[in-house]
């Protein structure tokens, strides 16, 4: 009786054991020594893309004068005046914007900084010593698989890393792969997939630490998510009846 008994156990335990998941490579930058240092020599900066949404506003010392170059939509309810909306500009399939009084000017490969540049140059005919705000309005982030909330995030400012995206998703849960993370990058209508390992302290180089604008992150599930993937309902059915089984016999042994 006790042998049956020592049976049952053993088969309870085994169960549990390939039941959970290894914890080896759930740990990040695992290489990394302590006080260890590295410079952050990535001179990562965003750039425009066709279909970005650009915010751009122009001001000077005199309003009306640098009225002509902003876009304004004016509102109106109940036959009241509402603040007016600054409109957005649309980078078209030309990498092109329709800009006030100047017509065209092509953004697409600028960095926000580079465009200042550019308008401050063509508006220089127009304005003296104008303040321009540039800024992207549709600078989102997708993390999809194995995360404790994936989904699509929107991004303040111009710069976000690829640790700093996992963390608005909850992080990568215990049946992701944090050695083989799928960055999904678009350059011009071309789908390009980079891997970066987070277990790595070499991550931090990585061309994908820093993400840009509609960037897809995928974390892969590892051999005990694929594994829990795969179970169907009849399996799932049957593991209950056995794990009821195997109380069940535990409880009449013990009684005897």
């Amino acid at each position: 009786m006790r042998q049956k008994l020592r049976l049952v156990c053993y088969l309870a335990i085994a169960c549990l054991i390939f039941s959970c998941t290894s914890s080896k490579n759930v740990v990040y930058f695992q290489d990394a020594t302590q006080f260890e240092t590295l410079v952050d020599d990535n001179t990562f900066t965003s750039k425009f893309k066709v279909d970005d949404l650009v915010s751009i506003h122009v001001s000077t010392l005199d309003p009306e004068a640098s009225a002509p170059f902003n876009l304004f939509r004016g509102a109106e309810e109940g036959g009241l005046s509402m603040r007016p909306e600054q409109v957005n500009y649309l980078v078209d399939e030309n990498g092109e914007i329709d800009f006030p009084v100047i017509g065209k000017i092509k953004i697409e490969g600028l960095s926000p900084s580079e465009t200042k540049t550019l308008l401050r140059e063509k508006l220089s005919d127009y304005l003296k010593d104008p303040i321009i705000n540039v800024r992207i309005r549709n600078f989102t982030v997708t993390i999809l698989g194995a995360v404790n909330r994936p989904g699509t995030y929107p991004i303040n400012g111009e710069q976000i890393t690829i640790l700093e995206a996992l963390g608005y998703a909850g992080d990568i849960n215990i049946k992701g792969r944090r050695d083989n993370v799928m960055v999904i990058r678009d350059f011009d209508g071309t789908k390009v997939y980079n891997r970066i390992n987070l277990n790595s302290k070499d991550a931090l180089r990585s061309p994908v630490y820093y993400l840009t604008q509609n960037d897809v992150v995928y974390v892969e599930p590892n051999k005990s998510g694929k594994a829990q993937s795969t179970l169907d309902q009849r399996s799932t059915l049957a593991f209950s009846i056995a794990s009821l089984l195997i109380t069940s016999t535990i409880i009449l042994l013990t009684r005897n």
